[in-house]
């Protein structure tokens, strides 16, 4: 579990984030969803730790991250996993070097072990053997992500991050990249926290949703509980696609 409370951070005294607080939970496909410059990026970046927050408060599980030393926050990276926009694969080595990299970082594994450890996670993200031996601009882009996510995994993470993990895909690999992420997060019990714009993503995997808006939380619920929101701003920005605008017109 994730627990942040009443962050603020600004930058040059313009306030990004104004006091949110919300609760990240274990075994959950946790969504930040907002606008463009809405917060959620810089949130998701606080929480990381790649931004110190002006005040406020960030747990993870009983340990406040926001009063922690360096070498406990060093300590705790290692159990996170992170899933870039992008991918943010290695181009100049091969598909299995790529998720063999944060093992060889930050494990005494032998080479045997470790082997093993690459095959398992590149079996459960579904990637044949035969792509192992690949670079990444050998693969497809739905296949890059699915080796992204497989070294997000390596270490075996309790917690896992993804910034908006279907950018660049075709709605049907979309999908498929959204499930991955929640089975994996049910059968590891990982506490996943996800920034995307993607309603499909809200609609298909949004077991907890954040709607950000102007740097303040301004909903919580869930995917089932979404499209019929009485809240004005969430509405605004779900029903500013004409598809889910039909949908909502069809419920009346």
């Amino acid at each position: 579990m994730i627990e942040v409370k009443n962050l603020h951070k600004a930058f040059d005294g313009d306030e990004v984030l104004k006091g949110i607080s919300s609760r990240f939970e274990k075994g959950k496909t946790n969504l930040i969803i907002g606008r463009s410059g809405s917060g959620k990026t810089v949130l998701l970046k606080s929480i990381l730790g790649l931004y110190d927050v002006d005040s406020g408060e960030i747990w993870y599980n009983d340990l406040n991250f926001t009063e922690t030393n360096e070498r406990d926050r060093k300590k705790l990276r290692q159990e996170i996993g992170m899933v870039f926009q992008g991918g943010a694969l290695f181009d100049s080595i091969s598909v299995e070097e790529n998720v063999r990299f944060p093992l060889d970082m930050f494990t005494t594994m032998t080479y045997g072990e470790k082997q093993n450890r690459v095959e398992f996670c590149l079996d459960h993200v579904n990637i044949e053997k035969k792509a192992f031996k690949l670079n990444p601009s050998e693969i497809s882009g739905g296949m890059q992500k699915r080796v992204a996510i497989a070294r997000a995994i390596a270490l075996n993470p309790k917690y896992l991050f993804c910034d908006e993990p279907n950018s660049g895909l075709d709605p049907e690999t979309a999908t498929v990249i959204d499930k991955l992420i929640q089975s994996l997060t049910k059968e590891f019990q990982m506490t996943t926290i996800i920034n995307t714009h993607d309603m499909n993503s809200v609609i298909e995997i949004g077991e907890s949703v954040l709607f950000i808006s102007n740097g303040e939380k301004e909903w919580v619920g869930t995917k089932n509980e979404i499209l019929n929101s009485e809240n004005k701003k969430l509405n605004d920005f779900i029903f500013a696609n004409k598809l889910y605008a039909q949908l909502k017109k069809g419920e009346k």
